[in-house]
């Protein structure tokens, strides 16, 4: 997701009293509590966080400043450079590497891998870091554990900086919004999430055209699709079943639109029957259990990888999948060329919906952290003011077919079709974006226990109703087990 491969993972227009992490994959653990360990597998490019507080916060004071050196780097001191290499790819950091490089003299030492979390624990540990890391991957680092350690540069100094591209702008004028909300360990700005993951059903615009279908607007309309899909002799869906929680992508988004945030933000919280008492979550899981029931998913996708599921798809045997923007990346050895990737927005529950037609779950995701206790922490932050540039947030776009968090870097390019659709509904959607903190905060809850359910809700095997009891349970247990860290989410 944006991550695990390079998706980017994932994305935030809330905002979060303990500080917002990132994303969908994993569980934490393992060495010195810095790892989070991935419990299901390689994931191309999620990444999570979370809050905490943020003691013994160490920063150094920078060198002298200019108008072209705002954050004080000092020329030719090395710079290292520690880059998640999935889905992504790791070709556009390098670009930016190189630009870093002709200003301030010196070679960027680069580091392109899959491993950030067990080849950094130790450097961390050792007080010996690498100064910029683009911590994602199933087998990312602990960005709470590091930012209540003190690990993590705070990045004020970046958002108030001049932007490359006008200097009467700061860099915080140029990025979305939610990108800041999203950094945040408490009230300290200490990670970076470059990419913008637009998050929902999708789909192959020439197949649909070919067939003459359009898109859903509501579930209804979803589940009369299927039926005609399926006489077609065409699987309607198809999801990574090894990774259910691809599936929590689509189906917690879904809960959010139509009940509202408030509703949302209650089962964030681990609040009592957060789910037991939302009528959006049961008319949701009703919805998956009957397009089980009615077998509108492909056999055996439960045994799918998320590569696996996504050829499948590429290959017309299922019209729809729950992903992530990443995915045209990731899937492009099996994409035909006339495919047409598109992406729809949430679907309509009725006209008693909290939120309206053309809402979309869209939040900043592929998290960049600067080492505090990294030896140029500085020049860590001026390879990021570089990459937000609109130069670089262009090659991102072109290299990756991925948005960025510096808002407009892509008008007047042309884009590719996944990237153009993910592109349209954002704007479409304009302030109704939904970002959710669960999956983030307790990945071991969500990927493991629920995605444990919705694999069997999938499959027939779990009945709705029984879906949600039990999901409650296992959300009252986290609750009120205190060696769990846990967070709390006002809007």
């Amino acid at each position: 997701m944006g991550s695990t491969s390079g998706h980017s993972s994932s994305e935030n227009a809330g905002s979060n009293s303990a500080g917002v992490g990132r994303r969908d994959l994993i569980k934490r653990s393992a060495a010195l509590g810095l790892i989070a360990v991935p419990t299901m597998g390689f994931l191309s490019a999620c990444a999570t966080g979370g809050g905490g507080g943020n003691e013994n916060k160490e920063t150094k004071a920078p060198g002298k400043t200019s108008a072209k050196n705002p954050l004080g780097v000092e020329k030719g001191a090395p710079l290292e450079a520690f880059i998640f290499k999935g889905g992504l790819g790791d070709q556009y950091a390098k670009d930016a590497e190189a630009d870093y490089g002709k200003t301030y003299g010196v070679t960027v030492k680069h580091t392109g891998t899959q491993q950030v979390g067990p080849k950094l624990t130790p450097r961390f540990a050792g007080g010996n870091p690498p100064d910029v890391i683009d911590n994602s991957g199933a087998d990312h680092l602990d960005m709470n554990k590091l930012s209540t350690q003190g690990q993590l540069q705070d990045l004020n100094a970046l958002l108030e900086a001049a932007s490359i591209d006008d200097a009467s702008k700061k860099v915080k004028d140029t990025i979305h919004p939610s990108t800041i909300e999203k950094g945040k360990h408490g009230d300290v700005f200490d990670v970076l999430y470059y990419a913008f993951t637009i998050y929902g059903t999708w789909y192959s615009q020439k197949l649909l055209d070919d067939k003459g279908w359009e898109y859903p607007k509501t579930l209804d309309d979803m589940v009369k699709l299927c039926g005609e899909i399926k006489k077609e002799g065409i699987a309607p869906w198809t999801y990574a079943g090894k990774y259910p929680y691809y599936v929590h992508f689509n189906l917690f988004a879904q809960i959010a639109k139509i009940g509202g945030m408030d509703g949302w933000i209650a089962i964030d919280n681990l609040e009592p029957n957060a789910w037991t008492s939302n009528d959006a979550v049961k008319q949701v899981v009703e919805h998956y259990e009957e397009l089980a029931a009615k077998k509108y998913f492909l056999q055996g996708s439960q045994g799918l990888t998320h590569i696996q599921s996504q050829t499948a798809w590429n290959k017309g045997k299922a019209v729809f999948i729950p992903n992530g923007s990443w995915v045209e990346n990731e899937s492009a050895p099996t994409t035909p060329k006339d495919f047409g990737m598109a992406v729809g927005a949430l679907f309509d529950g009725g006209s008693g919906d909290k939120m309206p037609h053309g809402t979309l779950r869209g939040e900043p995701s592929e998290p960049y952290i600067v080492a505090s206790k990294g030896k140029n922490p500085e020049g860590g932050m001026e390879l990021l003011r570089i990459m937000l540039s609109k130069k670089h947030a262009q090659n991102f776009a072109t290299k990756v077919k991925s948005l960025t968090c510096v808002v407009g870097a892509t008008d007047g390019m042309t884009l590719s079709p996944g990237l153009a659709s993910a592109s349209k509904v954002f704007k479409e959607a304009g302030e109704n974006l939904i970002s959710l903190q669960l999956q983030e905060w307790y990945p071991a809850l969500t990927d493991e226990k629920i995605g444990g359910l919705t694999s069997q809700l999938l499959t027939g095997d779990l009945k709705a109703a029984d879906w949600i009891k039990k999901t409650q349970a296992y959300c009252d247990a986290v609750a009120k087990d205190d060696s769990v860290k846990k967070f709390k989410r006002t809007a």
